[in-house]
């Protein structure tokens, strides 16, 4: 067997181990997961049976935890197929090994983003009459149209390169896998069987749908920001909203991508495929994108303040001395200026240290968000005293149910599918050149092996 051949048995041997079983541990963290994604459902049960007054949002503070975290996770959506597109444009070798867990936490993002305004409605019942009755001249719809469009192409851009690993699957797991998941494998490839006409047709369609999604993508969360900016409260009324989460969105999103990298490396063994290079590559963009968004929050700050409009100025002391301050400085310093510093320091540039930099970054991006929701809505109107918000335990529960039914979904795709795209690593791994000599060789025997022959995804 030569050298090459070797290791792309290893490749597979890598890759496909999990499909074919996970440590126990694995499922104690499942289960964990799917505990509090069960308390999540019980808290929104009870909020149905009794109404939104069990949360602590009430007529001047309508909005809470649930539409920060629908900004967040639709945020943090961006950066998955929005980086997997660039960097295919942009024929980056070095992108091969993790551009499906982007693509991952672009489909999981989005589906538990979309989740959080039909929690916020209260009355699910009434989705059916945004659509039949909704106006096009409210944000509102505007948003319910541009996630469902990018939910679908994020789908399509999912699947289509999915496709030769499920035959590789299909051809090599039968009879090691349960029958009825091998025959979703078999459906899903579609017959492929790795001939030039498909190969063809294979790449026409991914040039298509990532040329597509890129516009989709900055597109969304600019509409995201206009059901904030299209509104006159103080906080809110800036025309700087549109560019300003879509760096965001793509800075919270490589984040996301740092660190989902970090865990399934570590608990799949991944070392091979996803070596430092990507960690630092990204750490650098990382870093270039918290630049940019100091740049916005600091344009966006200063403007306001320098005119200081009736209503802004109580809103900026909140924000910068009073009850918000803690929330606003803790995303400025330990989730923009620390990680900067974290990704461009040469002594922590290694994986720990980034991987630290992408948490802090998203915690911060959270808070982010929290203060752009809830201090605007606390701003009073009228001669009143500032509005006040609290979340309930049924907020909380809610919130900690999202991010587990996030983490529970990319769990489940990592144990049924590839997470990493194996057709394209093997590609990287015949072109050779730079990007393959850095891939370390292969050091111990496969943990099993697969029956030689053909495959539909060689």
């Amino acid at each position: 067997m030569s050298a090459l051949a070797m290791e792309k048995e290893q490749l597979n041997t890598v890759v496909l181990r999990p499909v074919l079983g996970v440590p126990r541990t694995y499922y104690v963290v499942m289960a964990v997961l799917l505990g509090l994604v069960v308390l999540a459902f019980v808290a929104w049960v009870n909020q149905l049976m009794n109404g939104l007054a069990v949360t602590g949002m009430w007529d001047r503070v309508s909005w809470g935890l649930y539409i920060t975290n629908f900004v967040f996770f639709i945020g943090i959506s961006h950066a998955g197929t929005l980086i997997s597109a660039i960097l295919r444009v942009t024929q980056a070798g070095w992108r091969r090994p993790i551009t499906r867990m982007a693509e991952v936490i672009t489909a999981v993002a989005l589906l538990t983003g979309a989740a959080m305004p039909v929690v916020d409605l209260g009355r699910p019942d009434r989705i059916p009459n945004l659509i039949l009755h909704g106006q096009i001249g409210s944000p509102i719809v505007w948003d319910l149209i541009s996630v469902t469009t990018y939910l679908t192409a994020s789908l399509i851009y999912l699947y289509t390169p999915m496709i030769p690993d499920l035959a590789r699957c299909r051809d090599r797991l039968r009879g090691l896998v349960p029958y009825p998941q091998w025959k979703v494998y078999d459906i899903l490839s579609l017959g492929w069987q790795n001939t030039p006409e498909q190969r063809r047709r294979l790449s026409r369609a991914l040039n298509i749908m990532m040329i597509l999604i890129i516009p989709i993508a900055v597109s969304v969360h600019t509409v995201v920001s206009w059901i904030f900016a299209m509104t006159l409260r103080a906080g809110w009324d800036s025309t700087i909203f549109g560019p300003y989460f879509v760096v965001g969105a793509i800075f919270s999103g490589t984040a996301a991508i740092i660190t989902a990298m970090a865990v399934f490396r570590r608990i799949f063994h991944l070392e091979q495929y996803i070596t430092i290079k990507q960690f630092r590559l990204l750490g650098y963009l990382l870093g270039a994108l918290a630049a940019i968004y100091l740049y916005f929050t600091l344009a966006e700050y200063l403007t306001t303040g320098y005119k200081l409009e009736e209503g802004e100025k109580p809103l900026l002391e909140e924000l910068m001395l009073g009850r918000f301050a803690p929330f606003f400085w803790s995303f400025a310093i330990g989730g923009t200026l620390i990680p900067l510093f974290l990704v461009f320091f040469p002594r922590t540039q290694t994986v720990p240290w980034i991987v630290a930099a992408s948490v802090l970054v998203n915690i911060g991006m959270w808070l982010k968000r929290f203060v752009i929701v809830i201090p605007s809505m606390g701003v009073p109107l009228m001669p009143y005293e500032w509005a006040t918000y609290h979340p309930s335990w049924v907020e909380v529960s809610i919130t900690v149910g999202a991010f587990a039914g996030f983490m529970l979904l990319f769990a489940l795709f990592a144990r049924l599918f590839p997470i990493v795209s194996i057709w394209e690593v093997e590609e990287m791994l015949e072109e050779g050149g730079e990007e393959a000599a850095e891939q370390p060789r292969p050091v111990a025997a496969p943990a099993f092996s697969f029956a030689e022959g053909g495959e539909g995804g060689a």
